[in-house]
């Protein structure tokens, strides 16, 4: 498997987990507009997954599912903070939280697969960004 392949993987393992935890974080929050941004956000992690998937289906390999140990422990650690402290803030608290991590593991990913192409690498960065807009989108409700 190249660099390439590596990197796709590890976005599209990003996503997924980015995918759920929004999920999860949905249906305890009951501001609309709150409600809005992480949909929104959530379609659009969705329309770079397609890409990934694809790009990924093309160069012979499969995506790559999130660490069960990971998802598991994310999934507790949403529903028991949610369910003591179901708030906006809360909500947004881990969220950024995810957003932060998800950058850092992309940037990692990045440089640890450097003989990715270009393009790739864009892609990741791309999502980067939409983690980063994601997370100042949670500032107001922090």
């Amino acid at each position: 498997m190249n660099d390439d392949q590596k990197l796709l993987r590890e976005c599209s393992a990003g996503i997924k987990t980015a995918v759920d935890s929004i999920d999860e974080i949905l249906p305890y929050v009951k501001d609309e507009n709150l409600q809005q941004i992480l949909s929104n956000s959530k379609a659009e992690h969705k329309k770079i997954e397609i890409d990934v998937d694809k790009r990924l289906e093309n160069s012979g390999s499969d995506d790559k599912e999130p660490n069960p140990m990971a998802k598991t422990m994310s999934w507790m650690k949403i529903n028991a903070e949610l369910s003591v402290n179901p708030t906006s803030a809360q909500a947004a608290s881990l969220i950024t939280d995810g957003c932060d991590m998800g950058i850092k593991s992309l940037h990692k990913y990045i440089n640890k697969y450097a003989g990715a192409e270009q393009s790739t690498k864009d892609i990741a960065r791309n999502i980067s960004e939409l983690e980063e807009t994601l997370g100042k989108d949670m500032r107001p409700y922090l």
